[in-house]
């Protein structure tokens, strides 16, 4: 049985550390650079659950002195490459995507609050009023619509008299109007 060390186990686990953390390290980069920008774009579900999963390989790595750095860099690659494959096959397909991260959700549109999706969503009026005050608006008259997104952020769109394509897709207005 291994015996419990509070303060001091030597030179060699530290010595340890920093060569598996440096190298482990250097290979994360290594591994980003490559999957592409899309790995670090603002996560949804699926991007929080990799990030999550190599913060807690990499802590590991460090602190385990089981783990060899090539299984955490053989488990970093897998972890990037299903990333990889998730991406790929959300920019082929609309469903596949919605069910990986979802849709963004309106949650008020010209005037009126939905009070329905704020409920569903567990967003409170304030924090669409914080959202509209970080965009330095006024009041709410000046808001065309706000939408959850999948990231978990909230967008506030501004009214606008400007001709062009509106960035409230078809899917947001007919959802204004079943409400």
């Amino acid at each position: 049985m291994d015996k419990t060390i509070f303060f001091w186990n030597g030179f060699e686990p530290l010595l340890r550390i920093l060569v598996v953390g440096t190298l482990t390290y250097i290979g994360i980069i290594f591994l980003l650079r490559i999957s592409g920008k899309r790995t670090l774009l603002s996560m949804n579900a699926f991007d929080f659950i990799i990030t999550v999963a190599m913060g807690s390989v990499f802590a590991r790595v460090l602190t385990a002195k089981q783990v060899p750095l090539s299984e955490a860099l053989v488990t970093f690659a897998l972890l990037v490459c299903l990333q990889y494959i998730v991406s790929w096959l959300e920019v082929r397909s609309e469903k596949f995507a919605s069910f990986v991260t979802g849709n963004p959700t309106l949650l008020y549109y010209q005037g009126q609050y939905l009070e329905r999706e704020m409920k569903k969503q567990r967003v409170r009026k304030a924090e669409m009023l914080a959202a509209a005050r970080e965009k330095k608006l006024e009041n709410m008259d000046q808001v065309e619509a706000i939408i959850l997104e999948t990231s978990g952020s909230l967008s506030v769109i501004k009214k606008s008299k400007k001709e062009g394509e509106s960035t409230l897709q078809h899917q947001y207005l007919e959802q204004a109007n079943q409400k």
